[in-house]
Parts: structure tokens; sequence; C-alpha cells
């Protein structure tokens, strides 16, 4: 698609880095909602000038509607693109319990994040307290295994806004020592990440683009083959 017919038929624009778990559980909604973007991936350590100027805060995702509507903080990117289409219903969770869903993402994105932030990049803040921080995340995801064990997933029935609003940040979990996390008795939690590691949904929010540069239109991201 070309820049003419690009502003022609102008797309919201999400800024997005691939492997931020922010930026992918944002991926994943819009994914699922089959709402069409203009993903512009970026580096964060070389950030580009037109998107520090959308958000001076410089964190992704940010999405910018056609209206020039700036979010800037995932949940609402989420919410931005379920609200306009919720094929799978992802929102029924929502309509069931906010205070719950509300709760769930302020513990996530809180406490858990921050658990989470000063195990895998101790050297960062404080490398003696790396142990405390994984043990205080761990009792999260010992939670997560325990609901598991009573539900088929986060959000009932099926996968949902609570599922893949905390997976990327599950999996960053894992990453920061695999043997470690796979050797924790946490069977229906293993299932759970396991099944979104192998699937086709993850790969393709997962899809490698080069940066985006000034001039160039970005990809044109929308519903996924599932």
């Amino acid at each position: 698609m070309s820049d003419e017919d690009m502003s022609a038929n102008p797309l919201p624009v999400l800024w997005s880095f691939r492997r931020c778990p922010y930026a992918m559980r944002a991926r994943l909604a819009i994914a699922s909602s089959g709402v069409m973007v203009e993903l512009r991936e970026i580096l964060l350590r070389d950030k580009p000038d037109a998107f520090v100027a959308v958000s001076p805060k410089a964190t992704v995702p940010v999405l910018v509607d056609t209206g020039g509507a700036v979010l800037e903080e995932s949940r609402d990117v989420m919410m931005w693109a379920l609200s306009q289409n919720d094929p799978e219903g992802w929102l029924d969770v929502v309509a069931d319990d906010p205070s719950h869903v509300a709760a769930f993402f302020d513990k996530l994105d809180g406490p858990f994040k921050t658990h989470l932030d000063r195990y895998k990049y101790a050297s960062r803040y404080d490398a003696s307290a790396a142990e405390h921080h994984r043990t205080k995340g761990a009792d999260v995801l010992a939670e997560f295994d325990r609901t598991l064990q009573s539900q088929t997933a986060l959000s009932g029935d099926s996968a949902g806004l609570l599922d893949y609003a905390s997976l990327p940040f599950v999996r960053q979990f894992r990453i920061a020592d695999p043997v470690w996390f796979d050797a924790q008795q946490w069977p229906h939690l293993h299932r759970w990440l396991g099944a979104f590691l192998g699937s086709k949904r993850f790969a393709s929010v997962m899809e490698k683009y080069a940066p985006w540069q000034p001039g160039e239109t970005g990809i044109r991201f929308q519903a996924l083959t599932l």
C-alpha cells in the first residue's frame, strides 16, 4: 500500500516493539478483534522522533486512532480494540466481574511486574535481592496455577482478556531462568503457558518486521488465521 493510499484511507497507528510484553498483549487484542492498524515497529534504543513527538514518555505500545486520540497504556489499547469487535468474547469476564478484572490488572501491572523486573534485570537494580523478587513473583504464579487447576483459563472456560494480558509477562518470568521455572510444581501453569508458546496466535503476533523509518508506511496488521 502506498503512502498516497494510506493517507486516503488512514488507519490507526500502533507503535510497537516486538519483544515488549505490553506491546505484545496489545497486538494480541488487536489481532483477536480483527481491527486493522498500521503497525510501526521501533527499536527502543533508537526511538524515532515521530514516536517521541506523539508520546513524550516514549514507551510502547502507543496507539493513535484515526481521530488523533493517543492511547499510551496497553490495557487501554486492548480495550479500544475489543470494544470495536470482540469475536472471541474476551470482554465477557469484564461484564461478569469488572472489579475482579480491575484488581487483576492492578496486581499484574503493579506488584508482579515490579518483582519480574527486579528478578529478570537484577543487575540493574539490586542483584542481592533477585531471589526475594523471584519468590514474590512465584507466589503470583502459584496462584495462577491454582486457578488453572479448577478452570481451563484465567478468564474462565476459555482463554481471554486475563490470559492474554498476563501470558507475555509469564513468558518473561520463565525466560529469566527456564531451568528453574520448568522445575516448579505448576503443572496447570506449564500447560497453559506451553499451549500459548506453541500456538499460531503467538507466532503470528511475534513475526519480525524491520524497524519503521520516516516516510515509510507501516505494516498492515489485522486479524489472525487461528
